[in-house]
């Protein structure tokens, strides 16, 4: 029952799916503006267009002003409004709030800049702006607007009835049956034009409601199937986007671009249990279908989310479910080899979420899932610490920086190697299904997101031509070759070119020795998460879990 439940939870959320989430609107960002250290979380509109809260955190020091603005991916730095000024929260030092006008769909970037007395700075947050709900008027509202309506009408009516009859008649004259006629005729004729006017208006109304819902944001359709190929099973996620109604360039999926080297991001989670969870990276075989080599996973129904980015910026997560059953996968690999994984796939097995989960994972590979403030035992002897209190409740809707700690079998800082281009990436997920996150040390944006909205605003180019664009299979056809030279490199090289373009303040400034990783989030409700945890050290991806319980 648990298993339906989830199931039906994901399909409901599917509208919400958005930026690389699921049910957690909210974007994070930890760095620094200059010498300034900054948390960021910016709550888009669910309607566009809307006004996005942008709420800042610092340390408070030495900050005169905090501005913000918002920089449109198709109108480049040049069609860019004025700044807004941030303003203090009143009681709370260090953090300041504002509102930002999204005017349009698409991909959005908030360049926020503080001002002090240190070395100011500046830094940009992907916002993906999109529709996601339809506001309904209060029904009190309504009915007092058309009682009002009602008594405008009757009193322009009057009014015109009134102009032409008995206006007319003189101060000392007697209103006659001819003006009585004439009175009649001008509420009759009046009423007409004004009541044809108010059904054109209704109709113009309509028209804008049915296109805001033929326009509101739909997600892709996809459909997981496994494929026997040798001694072993391929992974096969096709998409639809016969729904595909606007946005049409923005979301295209042939102009898809690499996140951390990646076109594609798959994470799969059992349902129900949560004990198994999987990180694949996808090939593409044509612009709507992509394959990855399957893993040793138990049967059950599988979580399936996809995330993907755009060279507009614009990112987001498509989801899917996926049987994993014992006449398929299951037994077969009991005495097939699965054909060999991406370098950088990882996938592993926890306990169930809840006691009374019975889903069973194989006996190797299994982490027991840790808790605030426990250290908890790795694979390779090192172990991994939440450094959260465990006597300190997580509060729902509170900006938190998830800090996680590594040290060696010896009880000393391990160093850390990169992981994709990051010091570690996080998923965390509520045992509900319904919030789905990816996680980076530096926010929960899409990295390749926030490198071409860099692009646009140090761009002296004014809006983007459409007609200009590279065709889509030219397009394609260069990404391929660029992945594929980023897959021809060596370990060293690719991960030296991958945090290139990356910001690494993340690394804290108390643990030089890059032990220590954190992820800004705040979570959306009240429930119990569990938080999937990667990092490298010699040269192996370490695995762990956390649960988490939030108030």
């Amino acid at each position: 029952m648990k298993k339906i439940f989830l199931y039906a939870a994901i399909v409901c959320l599917v509208p919400l799916t958005m930026d690389a989430h699921i049910g957690s609107p909210g974007v994070t960002f930890e760095g620094k503006a200059g010498d300034y250290p900054v948390m960021v979380l910016i709550n888009p509109p669910d309607v566009i267009p809307g006004t996005a809260t942008v709420d800042i955190f610092t340390d408070g020091r030495d900050i005169n002003t905090i501005w913000a603005k918002p920089v449109f991916w198709f109108a480049g730095g040049g069609g860019t409004p004025q700044a807004d000024e941030m303003k203090p929260v009143p009681g709370e030092p260090g953090h300041y709030r504002g509102l930002i006008w999204l005017m349009d769909a698409g991909t959005w970037a908030i360049e926020i800049e503080v001002k002090g007395n240190a070395k100011s700075g500046m830094v940009i947050v992907p916002v993906m702006a999109i529709s996601t709900s339809q506001k309904k008027m209060d029904a009190s509202l309504g009915w007092t607007l058309f009682a009002l309506g009602v008594l405008l009408v009757v009193l322009m009516v009057t009014i015109i009835s009134v102009s032409v009859s008995d206006s007319l008649v003189r101060p000392d004259g007697v209103a006659g049956g001819d003006l009585r006629r004439k009175r009649l005729w001008g509420a009759a004729i009046s009423a007409v034009v004004i009541i044809s006017l108010l059904y054109g208006g209704k109709s113009w109304w309509s028209g804008l409601a049915n296109d805001y819902q033929r326009y509101m944001y739909r997600p892709f359709k996809a459909n997981t199937t496994m494929v026997r190929k040798g001694d072993g099973y391929v992974l096969n996620f096709s998409l639809d986007t016969a729904r595909l109604t606007n946005l049409t360039f923005t979301r295209n999926l042939s102009y898809i671009i690499p996140d951390h080297g990646k076109l594609m991001h798959m994470f799969m989670v059992r349902s129900g249990s949560m004990d198994v969870f999987a990180h694949l990276h996808p090939k593409r075989k044509d612009s709507l279908t992509f394959v990855a080599p399957m893993p040793r996973l138990p049967e059950g129904k599988y979580l399936v989310f996809a995330d993907v980015t755009r060279m507009s910026g614009f990112s987001e997560t498509i989801p899917d479910t996926f049987d994993v059953s014992p006449s398929g996968n299951n037994v077969a690999f009991a005495s097939l080899d699965s054909i060999a994984l991406d370098p950088d796939d990882t996938y592993f097995f926890t306990n169930p979420i809840t006691p009374e989960a019975t889903a069973k994972v194989p006996e190797d590979n299994v982490i027991i899932c840790g808790k605030p403030g426990i250290r908890l035992p790795l694979a390779d002897g090192s172990t991994i610490t939440w450094e959260h209190s465990p006597v300190t409740p997580l509060i729902s809707n509170t900006l938190y920086s998830l800090k996680f700690n590594l040290q060696d079998e010896n009880g000393k800082p391990a160093l850390l190697e990169p992981y994709l281009g990051m010091a570690g990436h996080a998923v965390i997920m509520k045992a509900d299904g319904s919030v789905f996150i990816h996680l980076h040390p530096v926010g929960s944006y899409s990295m390749a997101s926030q490198q071409a909205l860099l692009t646009r605003v140090e761009s002296a180019t004014g809006p983007i031509n459409l007609d200009r664009m590279p065709r889509s299979t030219a397009f394609m056809d260069s990404i391929d070759h660029t992945v594929a030279r980023l897959n021809a490199m060596t370990v060293v090289e690719r991960e030296k070119l991958l945090m290139g373009n990356m910001n690494h303040d993340q690394f804290d400034p108390t643990h030089p020795e890059h032990s220590m990783v954190s992820f800004p989030y705040s979570f959306p409700s009240a429930g119990h998460y569990r938080i999937w945890i990667q990092m490298k050290r010699n040269g192996k991806i370490l695995n762990s879990a956390f649960d988490a319980d939030v108030q």
